[in-house]
C-alpha cells in the first residue's frame, strides 16, 4: 500500500477511530498486536503520482511542492495569504480551501495552543493534533483574517505542539471556557465575522500505554520497523519499540503486517 494521512472517525465519549486504508478495518483493532512496516523504497507524489527519490511537504514531489497552492509558504502563515493580491498559484483552489469560512481555535494537546482550520474540518484538525480538548473562538470569513486574528493571540499562547509530549502522556484536563474568555479579551477591536460561546468538546484516543521515552522513526533511514502497536494518537503510531508519524511518510510504499 501507499501511506496517505489516516483517515479518522471521531466518537463521543469514546476512542478516535483510525484507518491506514478507507475499506480497511479501523487499526483500533490491531492495538496489542506485533505490526511490521517494511518499505519498498518507492515514494509517489500524493498528487500527480510520480515516482520521486525525496519527498517534500508531506508528500509531494519538488515540481508539485514548488508549483501547487496547497503547497506555498502561505499554508503555514495565513497571515500572509495573497488571494486578494492576485498573486495565487491556483485561485480556483483558493476560492474553494481559503476563501470559505475558518475556525480560530484553543486546543489542549501537550498544553495550551492556539490554531486555525477551516470551519468544516474542526474535528479532523483536533484528531491530527492529538487534542484532548478544544474549543471554538471565532469563525472568520477566510485564511486571512484567520491568520491575522492568530498572529495577534500568538503573543499570548503557544501555536505549536510539543510532539514529544503530546505522545508520553494524556495532556492534563484544563478549564477550555475560561481560557476561550482570556483569548477574546486580546481582541477586543478585531473584526469577528462570529464570536463563539460552543463548549470545549473532549477528545479520547486508543492508547494501551504512553511511552515513557519516544523514539521516532523515520522509514528512510530505517525502512523495516515491528513492534507491538501500544497506541495511536495524532497521526502517531505508538508501538513498544518507537513512534511512527503516518502523515509525515505519505507516498511511501509499504507492506504492513
Amino acid at each position: 500500500m501507499t501511506l496517505r494521512k489516516m483517515k479518522t472517525e471521531f466518537r463521543e465519549d469514546k476512542p478516535v477511530l483510525y484507518f491506514l486504508q478507507p475499506d480497511e478495518p479501523p487499526l483500533n483493532e490491531r492495538l496489542g498486536t506485533t505490526v511490521t512496516l517494511r518499505a519498498s523504497g518507492s515514494i509517489f507524489c500524493i498528487a500527480c503520482g510520480r515516482k520521486t527519490s525525496k519527498s517534500f511537504n508531506h508528500g509531494y514531489c519538488f515540481p508539485c511542492m514548488r508549483k501547487l497552492a496547497q503547497c506555498d509558504s502561505c499554508m503555514i502563515k495565513p497571515e500572509q495569504c495573497h488571494y486578494h493580491r492576485g498573486t495565487c498559484r491556483d485561485p480556483r483552489w483558493g476560492e474553494a480551501s481559503c476563501m470559505i469560512p475558518h475556525l480560530v481555535y484553543l486546543a489542549n494537546s501537550s498544553g495550551i495552543k492556539i490554531g486555525i482550520t477551516r470551519a468544516f474540518q474542526r474535528l479532523t484538525r483536533w484528531m491530527d493534533q492529538g487534542a484532548v480538548q478544544a474549543i471554538p473562538l471565532a469563525t472568520v470569513k477566510n485564511r486571512l483574517d484567520a491568520g491575522l486574528i492568530e498572529v495577534v493571540l500568538k503573543q499570548h499562547f503557544p501555536d505549536k505542539t510539543n510532539w514529544r509530549a503530546m505522545l508520553k502522556s494524556s495532556a492534563e484536563s484544563l478549564d477550555m471556557e475560561a481560557l476561550r474568555d482570556d483569548a477574546l479579551g486580546f481582541l477586543p477591536m478585531h473584526p469577528f465575522t462570529e464570536t463563539s460561546d460552543e463548549p470545549a468538546v473532549t477528545l479520547h484516543y486508543p492508547v494501551l500505554e504512553y511511552p515513557q521515552k519516544v523514539l521516532s522513526f523515520n522509514l528512510e533511514k530505517q525502512p523495516h520497523m515491528e513492534g507491538t502497536l501500544l497506541g495511536i494518537k495524532g497521526q502517531y503510531l505508538i508501538f513498544d519499540t518507537g513512534v511512527i508519524n503516518v502523515r509525515s511518510h505519505a507516498g511511501y510504499e509499504v507492506e504492513v503486517s
